[in-house]
């Protein structure tokens, strides 16, 4: 009985820390024009004088889009948006486009 017990309880360990782990690894989404200051302190990359300034310029108009919010917030660039995008920030609902790769250039058969 005992035994049957502790091999019930480890399947049932095994199995929340694989739900556990799968909850983890989608981020939750964090919408910009609904944020709070606590919401943008909480992504890896922001500290509070950059979501100050998020939240300041959000309040004199919402943020359009990935490029709006890059042109107006110091030190917020292509790398650092694809890094807040990765945590589940969206601007007006969308991901920062990732760019697609360019295709490899058609190169001439060798003779």
């Amino acid at each position: 009985m005992k035994q049957a017990l502790m091999l019930g309880l480890t399947g049932w360990m095994g199995l929340t820390g694989l739900v556990g782990t799968a909850a983890m690894a989608q981020a939750p989404t964090i919408e910009l024009t609904h944020a709070r200051e606590v919401d943008l302190d909480g992504l890896r990359g922001l500290g509070p004088t950059s979501t100050r300034q998020i939240l300041e310029e959000r309040d004199k108009r919402p943020f359009r889009d990935w490029k709006d919010l890059m042109e107006r917030s110091t030190g917020i660039g292509p790398k650092k948006a694809a890094q807040l995008s990765a945590q589940g920030l969206r601007v007006q609902g969308q991901p920062y486009p990732t760019p697609t790769p360019a295709p490899a250039p058609a190169t001439a058969p060798q003779r």
